[in-house]
């Protein structure tokens, strides 16, 4: 990769994170892990209220490509979570997260992908929208789409018991 697309990625990285500092949407923290490498960021997330994730903070990172934007980056959580669009390894698994283009599978449109415009707020909004409302018609997590879709008192409950994890309890 060229000195020049580095430098443009890390220009952009760096006004994300200015505008995530001055005007961070409620309830997400986020920032690069250290000032000595913009690639890889931290975040918290606040599970969305009124649903089984209120109350827990949940840790996640970043990792950003060298061609950002034009490639999205990879977001994995690293606390325990339970959820339809997180695989067991904490890798999120969300539209906005896939490569741009059209979907092999063509299950997602093109335009719900990722592109250029999206941002670092955007991804991390999208994700607290993915926690209050998964998507059981295409899992990252088979068991635990299946529990949602047959059983949400037990899901619920299971979520419930990482909202404690997340907490110390």
């Amino acid at each position: 990769m060229s000195f020049r697309q580095r430098s443009t990625t890390l220009k952009r990285l760096m006004t994300e994170y200015k505008e995530l500092t001055l005007n961070a949407p409620e309830g997400i923290i986020a920032g690069p892990v250290s000032e000595t490498d913009f690639f890889k960021w931290e975040a918290l997330i606040s599970g969305p209220e009124k649903t089984p994730y209120e109350g827990g903070i949940f840790p996640a990172i970043l990792t950003f490509p060298n061609d950002y934007p034009l490639s999205p980056p990879v977001m994995e959580f690293t606390c325990e979570m339970w959820h339809p669009n997180i695989y067991k390894n904490g890798k999120v698994c969300i539209s906005i997260l896939h490569a741009p283009g059209n979907d092999p599978n063509m299950y997602e449109s093109s335009n719900e992908r990722w592109s250029p415009v999206q941002s670092v707020e955007k991804i991390l909004l999208s994700v607290v929208s993915m926690l209050a409302e998964p998507n059981d018609e295409s899992p990252a997590n088979v068991d635990a789409a299946k529990m949602y879709r047959n059983n949400r008192e037990e899901f619920d409950n299971r979520v419930r018991k990482t909202v404690e994890k997340s907490l110390g309890f």
